[in-house]
């Protein structure tokens, strides 16, 4: 019989394969509890992964939080859009800042399922917006989000008068001026009301694709009180840009006062609730420069201010105005144009009432620095308020255009109504 030798070589060889055995024994009786049951032993099998993703759930808050706008949301509006719900929970915590680690106000309901700013947001800017909310187990849910509100080019405004909380005279129309052009005149005047306590009908009218004036048909009722309504955030008035106004203004009606200019006669009849209360002689536009007919209506008013003819069209060869009185006294503007009723003080008191003279104004007699209380003018200014009518007849000029200045009574009730876009 030959007797084998193991040379060294395959000493090693085998003490590895050993090796490899014992480390699969190893290996497997780690994944089965220190070898307490086999590979084959399906009992003490590993958790499946919806065991895993259960027993996470149950340690999980039911709570679910929803924010708006959505994250990433770009235009978002700077009045309605941010807000913070919750179904199976309450809010505890909700936090909202810009960018720049700038925060807002904001307030939680008293049920503790909705959160919103009490504050308007900025336009252009970037907002984050934390919430946290449990459920009835005291779980904690959160919930993270951003977004842009809208740009300046990508919103419009409107301007508007009368003031809110003023008292105008009976011919004041709501007047509002957008500083872009409107081309969904229906959705942008859908989202404008305007009422009366009157119970007056009440009709918006577009002059041009800026300006959209509300009237009645005949002059507000005196000591109702009007109410104007902008519900414009979110609304799209043109291609991509969004109306971002929210407000309620009211104003009150005064007393009934027109004054009636015959410019034949020179004279100006005042009457309140159609009741005569003074007539006083005045100078009107000059052949050459008559005053404009029509009804009118005061839009503004100057205890003293300065009339440039260059401004409206009157100069000399050099350019210069053909006047440039730099303290005019008791001026009311009457047209966007330069027209205005106004103390004369340059004037001969031998004019008034009996020559026309201006370069279509109408001029009441007056004194420099407008001091007197006993002068016609100061008399007339100290009983007009904004939004009283003058009207202007007998004159040799046209009648004025009813978007010059704030005189859509020129115009028809049809006419008027015909310029709605609802």
């Amino acid at each position: 019989m030959e007797k084998r030798v193991m040379t060294d070589s395959k000493r090693r060889k085998r003490m590895a394969a050993a090796a490899v055995v014992l480390g699969g024994v190893l290996v497997l009786s780690a994944c089965n509890d220190g070898g307490k049951g086999s590979a084959a032993d399906s009992s003490q099998s590993p958790q499946s992964q919806a065991q895993v993703d259960e027993a996470a759930a149950q340690k999980t808050s039911k709570a679910q939080i929803s924010i708006a706008p959505e994250n990433g949301a770009a235009n978002a509006s700077i009045n309605n859009d941010a807000k913070v719900t919750v179904t199976d929970g309450t809010l505890t915590e909700v936090t909202l800042t810009t960018a720049e680690g700038e925060s807002v106000k904001g307030e939680i309901s008293a049920d503790g399922t909705s959160w919103k700013p009490t504050e308007q947001l900025k336009r252009a800017t970037v907002y984050k917006i934390a919430a946290t909310a449990k459920d009835a187990d005291g779980l904690e849910a959160h919930e993270n989000s951003s977004f842009t509100t809208v740009s300046q080019a990508n919103s419009f405004i409107g301007s508007f008068t009368p003031e809110d909380g003023s008292t105008v005279g009976v011919g004041m129309p709501v007047s509002i001026k957008f500083n872009k052009a409107i081309t969904d005149k229906k959705a942008v005047q859908g989202g404008i009301t305007v009422t009366s306590s009157s119970g007056q009908e009440v009709v918006g009218h577009w002059f041009n694709s800026q300006r959209l004036d509300f009237r009645p048909d005949d002059y507000w009722t005196e000591g109702s009180t009007v109410t104007l309504k902008l519900n414009l955030d979110g609304v799209e008035g043109a291609d991509g840009v969004f109306g971002v106004q929210q407000k309620t203004v009211t104003f009150k009606i005064g007393r009934n006062q027109v004054s009636t200019v015959d410019v034949a006669t020179k004279t100006m009849t005042v009457k309140q609730d159609g009741r005569t209360i003074k007539t006083i002689p005045i100078s009107a536009g000059s052949p050459e420069n008559p005053t404009y007919n029509g009804e009118m209506v005061i839009s503004e008013k100057f205890k003293e201010t300065r009339m440039n003819g260059a401004t409206v069209g009157f100069t000399d060869d050099d350019g210069k105005g053909e006047y440039d009185i730099k303290d005019v006294p008791h001026a009311m503007r009457l047209s966007t144009s330069g027209t205005f009723i106004h103390g004369n003080y340059w004037g001969s008191d031998s004019i008034f009432g009996s020559v026309n003279t201006s370069h279509g104004c109408v001029g009441l007699n007056d004194v420099k620095g407008a001091g007197d209380p006993n002068q016609m003018a100061a008399w007339l200014y100290d009983h007009s308020i904004v939004g009283d009518v003058v009207i202007v007849k007998n004159s040799k000029d046209k009648t004025i255009a009813p978007d010059n200045g704030l005189n859509g009574w020129n115009m028809s009730w049809s006419q008027w109504k015909a310029g709605s876009a609802l």
